[in-house]
């Protein structure tokens, strides 16, 4: 057994350093929106999507009409999981 805990700590690392930050979000409608981004990143990292290449390839689509029918495949674990493919440029898994 280690004695120490290096890999728990970098792992709760982001937690920590979020919770100072999140007191600064504004308001409480700025704290929601600081979790919905704060999630989809965590969901890019677990789902091994580059987090500032998926969010570039979504807002393309977004702006250029894609369906509202079919948000869902915008999702970080969608893209991984096809590869990007669809309208626009695709992601690339990290």
């Amino acid at each position: 057994m280690p004695i120490d805990n290096n890999a728990v700590e970098r792992e709760i690392r982001p937690v920590v350093v979020g919770r100072k930050n999140w007191k600064f979000a504004g308001s409480d409608d700025g704290g929601r929106r600081s979790a919905v981004v704060y999630s989809l990143i965590a969901a890019c990292v677990l789902a091994g999507v580059e987090p500032e290449a998926w969010l570039r390839d979504v807002l393309v689509k977004i702006s250029g009409g894609w369906p509202q029918s079919r948000i869902g495949e915008l999702l970080p674990t969608r893209s991984a999981a096809v590869g990007g493919q669809g309208e626009g440029e695709g992601v690339e898994a990290v």
